[in-house]
């Protein structure tokens, strides 16, 4: 049924200039509208990312948006330069840049926006 619908994603900001200057200024995300509720980006894949302002952040375990991208290193790289922090985790190798290797080849790296919502890239193997 919703095969040939846009999906839009969701991330909660507890303030939307913060997540504005992120979003759009270190990320290079395009910023498509913005009102007292939410700030709305278009994604290079053309999908919609809605950062919508809550009262209080609950914060999730895991990660809550991600992106799939060609070169993990370059793309690390430029993040870094820009003032991103890339995680590391006990248990997990990972490379000087942060990048954990998983058992199928994949690649991927973390890092957190302002409100402390986990990011991360992934380079398919």
């Amino acid at each position: 049924m919703l095969t040939r619908d846009e999906l839009m994603a969701f991330v909660p900001s507890t303030n939307l200039d913060r997540s504005l200057d992120f979003y759009a200024d270190t990320l290079g995300l395009e910023l498509e509208g913005r009102d007292q509720f939410a700030l709305q980006f278009r994604a290079g894949s053309g999908t919609g990312l809605r950062v919508t302002l809550v009262q209080e952040h609950a914060g999730a375990p895991y990660t809550v948006l991600g992106w799939r991208v060609e070169d993990i290193q370059r793309s690390v790289r430029e993040l870094a330069e820009r003032g991103v922090a890339f995680q590391g985790y006990d248990g997990m190798e990972q490379d000087e840049l942060g990048v954990w290797t998983s058992p199928s080849g994949a690649r991927i790296a973390w890092f957190k926006d302002p409100d402390g919502n986990t990011l991360s890239l992934a380079q398919s193997s």
